[in-house]
């Protein structure tokens, strides 16, 4: 009998245990997620990257969250464009894997994704910004999207209740949604991933007005390969188009002479004219705000009629400014997002990730925008905040990919990662432990050819000293040392000195290739078709 009674004890305390831990009432001490996400910034534009641009010092607010967390030096994305790069996070998966290859496809939103499993291992989400991605988020409990790339001044905002128009600068709109979540939105009593997803400092480099004159008496720092000629490169770096000589348009993309008035239409070509057509949905105070801080900038430019030399120093000097005010906005918003963290009692539990969806030419090699495998485009920044996880002020030089960031949400919320996603999580690289069998290559391929910028599809891969690169379609190829040529200025591809470890790493890219199973067309297209495409970009110019 007392046995009897023992064990009927046992399974009642048992079952109240069980109770307690699964009921609303219990504390669910699951870190919290808060990604906030930037578009196009390029890690030595943020200050604890150590970046040529350093002594201008953009970051301060980003830089104070690296110094409490664990900086990554070797992050980088799968393929350098946008919305591609948001699918991946999304999935886990390359872009063959989810079907989003190039800007022009659609997400299937059906698909599985890390925010839904979160939802059903009980996390509350939202996302405000920039999706990119086109149809209705899924996996959210509430979200408010840009439409496609979206607008810097008076955005359209997609709802779930319809699509609404919000006065203001889009980096502080998504900043103050997020912060209304944060403080009344969010569920209580249960975990959050929050995500933060800002246009800025996408092209075409809109400040807010409290930024217009930042920088106004600064010369800022040039790239050491702003006059590069892609000589020692292979044919790709030449024929593209997204040069700051060239193609960086002087009324669209510089503002120059820029008004609602000005008449875009008639100019025609592969041009960016959402700055323009922005200008035309500001109000008042706004489009005079603006004009006073660009039209002495434009007379002073007319007076000194440069060209040459001259001209592009100056081009740089105008667009670096302008994604540099940007980025200020977007440093701005970080601060305001931690102190709210701070204010609501919540920083303690909150893991605080900084990101961006690839990484941007600052005027590197002449050059603005992104696409290609070379480090400037395809290094991103990752910085992480786990207290009580993260050494802070630390740095890492293992080698990861976007691929990995829904597989590291996943298990720091202690949910099952799914077989079929292609990532690892860093929770043991944050953590301050390396694995073993951690990656020693990470595999790349881009695929928006012909389009805008007209860089050829390629694939390749990047250890940490070597880079092998195949436009395919083209059937060119390129090598670098890292560790003698940092800057991938000299293609060694033909050079008999490198011709074993070419090998080998050609080896090594095929095995990732069957690996990810990417089973992707990178067939060789008809030499008259080669001729003919880069026949008509020449004509272009």
């Amino acid at each position: 009998m007392f046995l009897y009674r023992s064990l009927i004890i046992l399974m009642l305390f048992s079952a109240s245990l069980f109770i307690l831990e699964h009921s609303s009432c219990a504390e669910d001490t699951r870190p919290n997620i808060l990604f906030i996400f930037s578009d196009d910034h390029a890690p030595h534009a943020i200050g604890a990257y150590n970046g040529w641009l350093k002594s201008v010092n953009p970051t301060p607010c980003i830089d104070s969250l690296a110094s409490e967390g664990v900086v990554f030096l070797n992050s980088f994305c799968t393929n350098s464009i946008c919305g591609p790069s948001r699918a991946v996070i999304q999935t886990g998966k390359h872009s063959h894997k989810n079907g989003f290859m190039n800007n022009g496809n659609t997400f299937d939103w059906n698909q599985q994704t890390f925010p839904k499993l979160l939802q059903a291992a009980g996390y509350t989400t939202a996302i405000y910004g920039k999706s990119h991605l086109k149809g209705k988020p899924q996996g959210f409990s509430d979200w408010k999207v840009l439409p496609g790339q979206g607008l810097y001044y008076n955005p359209d905002m997609i709802t779930p209740k319809g699509t609404t128009r919000i006065e203001g600068h889009c980096t502080d709109i998504v900043t103050d949604l997020a912060v209304d979540w944060l403080k009344q939105g969010r569920e209580q009593g249960k975990p959050f991933m929050l995500m933060v997803q800002h246009k800025a400092p996408h092209r075409n480099w809109m400040p807010a007005q409290r930024h217009l004159n930042l920088y106004a008496d600064t010369d800022l720092p040039e790239p050491d390969t702003l006059f590069d000629t892609w000589e020692d490169n292979a044919p790709p770096a030449r024929y593209q188009e997204l040069e700051i000589d060239r193609h960086m348009h002087l009324n669209f993309d510089l503002f120059v002479d820029l008004l609602p008035s000005f008449d875009g239409n008639a100019i025609q070509g592969r041009l960016d004219k959402s700055a323009w057509r922005n200008m035309q949905r500001m109000t008042t105070a706004q489009l005079q705000e603006w004009r006073k801080a660009y039209e002495p900038r434009d007379k002073a430019f007319h007076a000194e009629n440069l060209s040459g030399k001259s001209l592009v120093r100056w081009k740089y000097q105008r667009y670096a400014k302008n994604y540099l005010r940007c980025i200020k906005g977007v440093d701005e918003s970080v601060g305001t997002l931690m102190q709210t963290l701070d204010d609501l009692g919540l920083s303690d539990n909150t893991v605080v990730i900084y990101s961006s969806d690839q990484g941007f030419y600052v005027g590197d090699h002449g050059w603005y925008d992104k696409r290609w495998m070379y480090d400037e485009s395809m290094k991103m920044p990752f910085i992480v905040k786990w207290p009580g996880v993260t050494q802070p002020g630390t740095y890492n030089d293992d080698l990861i990919q976007n691929l990995d960031y829904a597989e590291t949400f996943l298990e720091m919320a202690e949910a099952e990662i799914p077989d079929d996603m292609q990532g690892r999580s860093l929770v043991p690289l944050l953590e301050g432990d390396t694995p073993s069998d951690w990656r020693t290559s990470v595999y790349y391929h881009y695929y928006e050819y012909p389009s805008v910028h007209m860089v050829p599809r390629h694939y390749g891969i990047r250890t940490k000293n070597h880079k092998l690169m195949h436009f395919y379609q083209f059937d060119e190829w390129e090598f670098y040392d890292l560790e003698k040529d940092p800057d991938e200025l000299m293609n060694v591809y033909g050079d008999n000195e490198y011709a074993t470890v070419i090998s080998k790493t050609k080896d090594e890219l095929e095995h990732l290739r069957a690996f990810y199973d990417d089973d992707s067309d990178v067939s060789v297209k008809p030499k008259s078709w080669q001729i003919d495409i880069r026949r008509s970009q020449a004509s272009k110019d």
